[in-house]
Parts: C-alpha cells; sequence; structure tokens
C-alpha cells in the first residue's frame, strides 16, 4: 500500500448522506400506572403464600416520520386465600428513532429488542408501586423479548396469523 492509499473507502458517505441502520432512543415515559389495593386494611392480615400472576403486552406504532413509540403494559395480580391483595397495571412507552433499518428487522426491533431496553425501568416503576402499596417489591426476572418475539412468530406461521401479544410470566 503506498503513503496516498486509504485502508478504507473515505468517499463511502461524502456526499454528506448517513445511510447505515440507526436506532436511538429518544424518550422514556410511564404512559399509565394503576395500582389497586381493594382489601385493605384486612389484606394485611392474611398469612399464606401469595399467588402472583403478571401478563405482559407490547404494542408498536409509527408516530412521526423515523419515530416510533413502543409501549410495553404489564399487568400484575397479587391474590392471598383467594382474596386480592392488589391489580397494578402499567403503561410504559419508549419513543425510538430508527432509521435506515431494512423492512425485514423493523417489527424484530420494536417487539423484541426494544421492550427488553424498556423492561428494565418498567420493572422498577412496577417494583415500587407495589412497595408502595404496603406490599413486598414484585422483582421480575429479566425476559428474553427478543426469543419470545421469534418463537410467537414461529408459532404464528403455522397458524397463518401474528399479533403483538407476547405472552405471560
Amino acid at each position: 500500500m503506498d503513503a496516498n492509499e486509504q485502508p478504507f473507502d473515505m468517499d463511502a458517505a461524502a456526499n454528506g448522506e448517513d445511510n447505515g441502520p440507526a436506532a436511538n432512543v429518544l424518550s422514556q415515559y410511564v404512559k399509565d400506572l394503576s395500582f389497586e389495593n381493594p382489601n385493605a386494611p384486612a389484606i394485611y392480615q392474611s398469612q399464606g403464600a401469595p399467588k402472583l400472576d403478571v401478563q405482559f403486552n407490547i404494542g408498536a406504532a409509527q408516530v412521526g416520520d423515523d419515530v416510533h413509540e413502543v409501549v410495553l403494559k404489564v399487568e400484575a395480580r397479587g391474590e392471598i386465600d383467594g382474596r386480592v391483595m392488589y391489580l397494578c397495571e402499567l403503561s410504559y412507552a419508549g419513543l425510538f428513532g430508527l432509521r435506515n433499518i431494512p423492512a425485514e428487522h423493523l417489527q424484530p426491533f420494536l417487539l423484541g429488542e426494544a421492550p427488553r431496553i424498556l423492561f428494565p425501568f418498567a420493572r422498577r416503576v412496577l417494583a415500587d408501586a407495589v412497595r408502595d402499596g404496603g406490599f413486598p417489591p414484585l422483582l421480575l426476572e429479566p425476559i428474553d423479548f427478543n426469543a419470545l418475539y421469534f418463537a410467537q412468530t414461529a408459532a404464528a406461521a403455522e397458524q397463518g396469523q401474528i399479533s403483538g401479544d407476547i405472552g405471560h410470566a
């Protein structure tokens, strides 16, 4: 290689165009939060083991040029001795700036990778809400949303349909 040769093509983006794929988190926020403690104060006297049910749903919508909103909805229900301890519903959202993402990668990002990015923050909001309601914090294990997305896509392909509902925990 002589002194004037470059090790890579410096003219690839010389026209000022940035045509490489890019994904950025523009904002994250609580879109909706509801906590109900319908059997207080009597529920605090119960001594049995609680039964917990946690469900997730993921929605995505384009809200502007190259901007998508992804909403991770978490519904948590705790029961003890057949009585409701609490009901907590959280819709935690993020705005994602997506440029030059190939069409075949857009849905996997929005329904798999974006929820993975949002989940730790949603988990903290949910744990705090349950704790502030007078119960031990609900500490959810990490979830592999990418694996769930691809498993659901494969199952839906066998049945001929695809939905945004990711499943249960």
